[in-house]
């Protein structure tokens, strides 16, 4: 997949003309870097969100490093869950990328994505393992492609404006399973936050250093697996405490039961991807509204006798 493209690699995806292209650049109707030597580049995040919107047709996706489209993509989130799962099954991963970049460009949302097409597949591979009806290669193969279409999917994602809120997130030593933290990541980015993913098997010290370093807005946990829940429970008590008053703590996964939630403090959990989408844009939402307040305040002094 190409990140950055030349105006003719743009004019042959949306099957138009060069100059077409350049003087959609130089009018500033998409936005356009500029090499040492005046040549124009376009990031492929740029034109895919006004192929999302439906400003340009992408015509020859192959043109950009993407799968050609299928032109299924309306058949619903639900059968392309069905389709994805049989071809993680399968190992067809280039089926598999066609099928989720069918959907980007039809403009669904990621946390959609994630929720009712690639985490519904997963599971449904994992209940056949359960059954018998499916080998351990098999559902750790899907997890490998599914992890490597998430990589994919962040490089068409526009980098976040200077000023967006922060959030930084990962899953605790002896949670090894990196879908989640992942996935959390790539959702929170499209939401317009500054988004990292800190990565798997973190102690908690390291996270502790990383929220005082970084001091996010935002800090998600995903738990897929707790092998010690005293142990996991003293380090995320240490961490809330610590610095649940100044960052925003979500957590969300399958290893999170009701009574282990109970005995926890945190700011929203979110058993779905479009749960933290939704939380993480009504936060926002806030933290815009006291800050304009704030501003408002400043420029319209209360005058004392």
């Amino acid at each position: 997949m190409r990140e950055q493209l030349t105006p003719k690699q743009v004019a042959r995806a949306l099957e138009v003309s060069e100059s077409s292209v350049k003087r959609w650049c130089d009018r500033g109707l998409i936005p356009t870097q500029y090499t040492a030597g005046g040549h124009r580049r376009i990031a492929l995040s740029d034109l895919l969100v006004r192929v999302r919107d439906g400003r340009y047709r992408l015509v020859h996706p192959e043109a950009l490093g993407l799968p050609p489209t299928s032109g299924r993509s309306l058949g619903g989130r639900q059968r392309a869950g069905q389709r994805i799962g049989e071809a993680l099954l399968e190992g067809a991963e280039q089926r598999c990328r066609q099928i989720v970049f069918d959907l980007v460009l039809a403009d669904q949302p990621l946390a959609a994505i994630c929720d009712e097409v690639l985490a519904e597949a997963l599971c449904e591979i994992g209940h056949r393992w359960e059954q018998g009806e499916a080998e351990v290669y098999q559902e750790r193969r899907a997890c490998e492609i599914v992890l490597r279409i998430l990589h994919e999917l962040r490089t068409m994602i526009p980098a976040p404006p200077e000023d967006a809120p922060e959030a930084l997130g990962g899953t605790m030593a002896g949670d090894r399973y990196v879908l989640g933290t992942t996935m959390a990541e790539l959702v929170l980015r499209e939401a317009g936050w500054k988004a990292i993913s800190l990565g798997d098997n973190l102690p908690a010290s390291t996270l502790a250093a990383a929220l005082q370093t970084h001091r996010p807005s935002l800090f998600w946990l995903s738990c897929s697996h707790i092998p010690d829940e005293t142990a996991f429970l003293q380090a995320y008590q240490s961490l809330y405490q610590s610095h649940g008053q100044r960052a925003a703590f979500v957590v969300g996964g399958n290893a999170l039961t009701e009574s282990l939630r109970g005995q926890m403090q945190y700011a929203s959990y979110c058993d779905k991807m479009q749960h933290l989408a939704s939380f993480a844009n009504s936060l926002q939402r806030m933290s815009n509204r006291i800050s304009g307040e704030k501003h408002d305040e400043s420029q319209n002094p209360t005058l004392e006798n």
